[in-house]
This record gives structure tokens, sequence and C-alpha cells, in this order.
């Protein structure tokens, strides 16, 4: 399996022939928008940094919400969640993907805003092997947050996103706090993530810092 990060919340998870994109993001951020094909496109919300659908090729399946979904034999389970720490009275809802492809389970938070997940958000995410998950603050948890909820998941990789980067003109907070936090800040970001299930680490978490590939 190999992900790519596009930037903002945006990865493209390929395995084998099959391309699932996350949350496609307008030009208007600043930043250039994913471009191919893929079969499976997931929509944490339905706001314009997330939801630019229209930009991905070859009729792709679109899951915009909380459900079990079954797609050329990638399993995809959407939860409920919201944008803020209020039931979502502030920036509304918010999906929770976790995708199965090649054994693995992934875990994409969207722009969560929740200060902590809940029991029952926690029983339907499961176990978790690679967690991508916002820290830049504003609109999303921030980095103090993050750290707390990665204790919660406790997943074998961490991916951050949705943070400050060069070219995003939307003001969050840098992924600075969060990489010293997690020991990460001295690591060279990569530009692509290749993953097989028996190489996953064991022991301790790996934050694996990403940059913007295509």
């Amino acid at each position: 399996m190999n992900i790519i990060w596009y930037g903002h919340s945006c990865f493209k998870i390929q395995s084998k022939d099959l391309v699932l994109i996350t949350d496609p993001f307008d030009k208007k951020i600043g930043l250039k928008p994913p471009i191919g094909r893929a079969d499976i496109v997931t929509v944490s919300h339905q706001h314009y940094d997330h939801n630019n659908t229209a930009v991905i090729k070859d009729n792709p399946f679109i899951i915009d919400g909380p459900g079990e979904y079954e797609i050329k034999e990638v399993s995809i389970r959407g939860i409920l969640s919201f944008h803020d720490n209020r039931q979502g009275a502030e920036r509304g809802i918010n999906t929770i993907f976790v995708a199965e492809m090649e054994g693995i389970r992934i875990c994409h938070l969207g722009d969560l805003g929740q200060d902590s997940l809940t029991g029952k958000q926690l029983e339907k995410i499961g176990p978790v092997d690679i967690l991508m998950i916002p820290v830049g603050g504003v609109f999303t948890i921030d980095w103090k947050k993050a750290d707390s909820i990665i204790n919660q998941i406790e997943p074998r990789i961490i991916i951050p996103m949705h943070y400050k980067i060069p070219g995003l003109n939307l003001e969050i907070d840098t992924l600075d706090k969060f990489a010293s936090e997690r020991g990460a800040s001295k690591k060279e970001a990569v530009s692509k993530l290749s993953v097989k299930k028996k190489d996953l680490p064991q022991e301790e978490a790996e934050t694996v810092v990403m940059k913007v590939g295509n």
C-alpha cells in the first residue's frame, strides 16, 4: 500500500490498482487540488476545503456520511462525530472514516473538533494501524487534543494533517508543536509512505511527517 499526501486532509491511498482519495479540496485554499482518478472518495464534511469531488476522474464511488460500505474488496465504516466541541452547534457534523485495505486499518478523522472521543465512537473505530489526525487547531482539534486522542485510539502509525504549510491561505497552526511533542521534528518528511502489514510497528507508535507529493 502506498500513501501520498496532497496537503490539508487529502490523501491518496493506493492498493494495487485501487485508489481511495480522502477530502479533496478546492484551489481556493491556495494549494493545488489533487489530480487523477479514484475508485472511492471519502468526504468528511461539506466544506469547500474537503468536498471538491468534481476534480476526481473516473466517476468514483463517493462516501460522505456514516454507514457501512463494501466497494471493490475495501471495507469502509463512516462514524458520526462533530466538527466542534458543542455537538456540532458551531460547525456541524464530521464523519470519521475507517477503511481496511490489505489487512491494514486506516482511520481518517476528518475535521474532528471534539476534545475527546466517546466510548461508542471508539468502539466503532476499533483497532487502528494508521491514523490520519488533524493538528492545526482553530477549525479542528489542536496539537494537545490530538495527542490525547492518539492515546485513546492507540494506532501504530500516526500521520498529522490539516496544519499550516507554505501556500495554504487558511490561518491554522503549523506542525511544529505537535512534531516536537511526538519526537518527529528531527525526522525528514516523506513524499510517499509505503506500508505492508508485516512491517507495521509493534511496540511504540511511529509518527510519520509527510510532504506534499503528486
